[in-house]
């Protein structure tokens, strides 16, 4: 067996099973390595190739049986939003401590938060961390300890950072199931803010490919990486886009203010009132970095908004 085919055959660990995490185990198994997907119930369809995994990751127990046996653990839990600030510390040290003894690599997927306002300014690795908002601080300080225990030699980890979903599987983004099945069926589609400011969407397959990539390039640890990311348009014209593609003009109720619509209840809109400044002012992500370093170019908009309008087709017909 060459090197190269046996670090294909190394267990990947991918804790969390939404979205990100999910489309993440197909893409390593697509990339031939064995996957162990990782939740506390290990509930779920099967997955070719991935072995669903029951643990708690916010404790040292469950962290260390999560990642076991590990070359790579990707860390892409998230927790109930109004839950973010208490527990996604104790996450991080559980998964820290538990790769520090195992000598894992650590894959962490990551928000724009940390940056916090930025004046519509385009966003790069080098953009100042200046996060006022509760959510925004805790994401950089659990940043800030990711990079000191890699620059240490306490754990080797890369961080990287997705605008907002957006695509098959996606249900709670800004573009996800406030926006898709209501264009299918005519309902209330929602907007948040200005929708007239471009705004980067990160296709929910490209986050999966672009973790993935950092897993199998220990060259890219301790910094961070934005994932690979359209060019930022205006969400109006991905409304346009969507309408286009349903024949029909979408109608589309825009909210000013944080307010319960859809899938997002009073309590979680509650907590987004403080990040609502992401849809008042610019959020440009620049991918180059990624892009350059690994070869790779991100799809298309119009093809994310194809993939998302098909699943959320075949989701509506099997509901």
């Amino acid at each position: 067996m060459t090197a190269a085919t046996s670090a294909s055959r190394d267990l990947h660990a991918v804790l969390g099973s939404g979205p990100a995490g999910t489309a993440l185990a197909r893409e390593l198994v697509r990339r031939g390595h064995p996957v162990r997907l990782v939740d506390r119930n290990a509930t779920g369809p099967a997955l070719e190739g991935v072995e669903r995994f029951a643990a708690d990751v916010s404790t040292a127990q469950g962290a260390r049986a999560a990642t076991g046996g590990a070359a790579v653990v990707y860390h892409c839990v998230n927790v109930g939003y109004h839950l973010q600030v208490e527990v996604m510390p104790r996450i991080q040290e559980a998964v820290l401590e538990a790769v520090e003894d195992s000598g894992a690599r650590l894959v962490v997927l990551d928000t724009l938060y940390p940056y916090g306002e930025t004046g519509g300014a385009v966003m790069t690795e080098d953009t100042p961390w200046k996060a006022t908002s509760r959510k925004g601080r805790m994401r950089a300080e659990l940043d800030e300890k990711y990079l000191a225990a890699h620059r240490t030699g306490r754990a080797r980890v890369v961080l990287a950072r997705s605008a907002d979903f957006v695509g098959p599987g996606v249900l709670n983004s800004t573009l996800g199931a406030a926006v898709f099945p209501a264009a299918l069926t005519g309902g209330e589609v929602l907007g948040i803010g200005d929708i007239d400011l471009p705004h980067s969407y990160t296709d929910i397959r490209e986050v999966a490919a672009g973790l993935a990539t950092l897993g199998e390039h220990p060259e890219g640890d301790g910094r961070v990486w934005h994932l690979p990311t359209a060019p930022a348009v205006t969400t109006r014209e991905i409304h346009a886009m969507i309408g286009r593609r349903v024949e029909q003009p979408l109608n589309v109720v825009v909210l000013k203010e944080a307010k319960p619509f859809g899938p997002f209840d009073e309590q979680f809109m509650a907590e987004y009132a403080e990040m609502f400044y992401q849809h008042t002012e610019p959020q440009i992500v620049d991918s180059t970095a990624f892009e350059q370093a690994f070869g790779v170019t991100p799809t298309p908009l119009a093809e994310t908004v194809d993939a998302a309008l098909t699943w959320y087709g075949e989701w509506l017909a099997q509901k």
